[in-house]
């Protein structure tokens, strides 16, 4: 009897979740003078606010722009401010302020909301080159494939898919026990570091697949998507005949493929070879892709847009000449 009791209480202690009060943000290890990087992150974060709000105040109060190219355009502004606001303001409490203590709740929150807006990013990326696919290798079945309604869905789905994502590493991590450290080798509570504390005492063989088969899903396979998609629009663009059209659609696709290469590139080599990488470099890697993308998508992609620059200049005036009239008569 003492022994079947014994058994029961064994049992119990191996299926107990254990969950600790709070984790350490552990940030940059040995490196001097961090301070400045942070600031630099939120001058970044502070220019990418007021040129990712500009972008959207623009689109919503002209139009001309109510386009279902510009709806793409108006969601990846959305996400890179909800990005940049999910990660910077938290991150500068914590290191600039030294509150790198975070509660078990609150890791859970931060790794959601930093993570939905970073897969949506690469979303936001497919469906811009869907509409430049479309756009200039079906140029006459154009306003038929890629219309409001199709874009609405497009865009929802993608949001939809990204939370659906996210949730499955959030729900594994939640049925892991934290015995041992609460150190979060990571700027934030990612994923990979997070589950690797958990290694010691539970199974983390689900999660280690999730960390391989996500990034595939999210980062791997839109990246060929586009890259296929560019190919197909480079053998279109030789067959345009007049040059002023070729030189437009290619100047359109060279901003895009920037912001691909800016994208992709670093936050691909961190995900391929995470279990390889020190983790200084792969912070730096990772925070620089959630920051400077958001950053420079208005200025790259949009900004440039002649159709975006004629829409923005007449606000401007407008409201220009709205400030002044009423001076004129005082």
């Amino acid at each position: 009897m003492s022994s079947l009791t014994s058994d029961l209480s064994l049992t119990e202690n191996i299926t107990t979740i254990i969950r600790p009060p709070y984790f350490y943000i552990s940030g940059f290890t040995a490196i001097p003078h961090m301070k400045y990087y942070y600031v630099f992150l939120c001058f970044v974060y502070i220019m990418s606010l007021i040129g990712n709000t500009f972008v959207m105040f623009v689109i919503s109060m002209d139009r001309s722009l109510h386009s279902p190219k510009y709806i793409a355009v108006f969601n990846l502004a959305l996400t890179d401010v909800c990005e940049t606001t999910a990660l910077v303001p938290k991150l500068l409490d914590m290191f600039l302020f030294g509150r790198q203590f975070i509660s078990y709740d609150q890791c859970l929150a931060n790794y959601f909301f930093v993570v939905i807006f970073l897969f949506m990013q690469s979303f936001n990326l497919i469906i811009l080159s869907y509409d430049r696919l479309v756009a200039i290798c079906q140029p006459l079945r154009y306003h038929m494939l890629v219309s409001h309604r199709s874009m609405f869905q497009l865009t929802g789905a993608a949001w939809v898919f990204a939370v659906l994502i996210v949730l499955f590493p959030v729900s594994f991590i939640t049925r892991l026990s934290f015995c041992e450290s609460v150190v979060i080798n990571s700027y934030f509570c990612d994923h990979y570091p997070l589950y690797s504390l958990a290694a010691p005492c539970s199974d983390v063989l689900p999660n280690r697949v999730l960390s391989h088969l996500i990034p595939c899903i999210v980062f791997y396979i839109p990246m060929i998507f586009i890259i296929a998609s560019y190919i197909c629009i480079t053998h279109a663009l030789f067959t345009i005949t007049l040059p002023q059209d070729r030189h437009r659609a290619i100047k359109t696709c060279t901003s895009h493929l920037i912001l691909v290469a800016i994208y992709y590139l670093p936050i691909n080599i961190t995900y391929l070879f995470v279990f390889f990488i020190p983790s200084n470099i792969r912070i730096i890697n990772l925070s620089l892709t959630s920051v400077l993308p958001p950053m420079l998508n208005p200025i790259i992609y949009v900004l440039k847009t002649e159709e975006f620059k004629v829409s923005a200049k007449k606000l401007i005036r407008r409201g220009a000449q709205r400030a002044v009239g009423p001076l004129m008569f005082t």
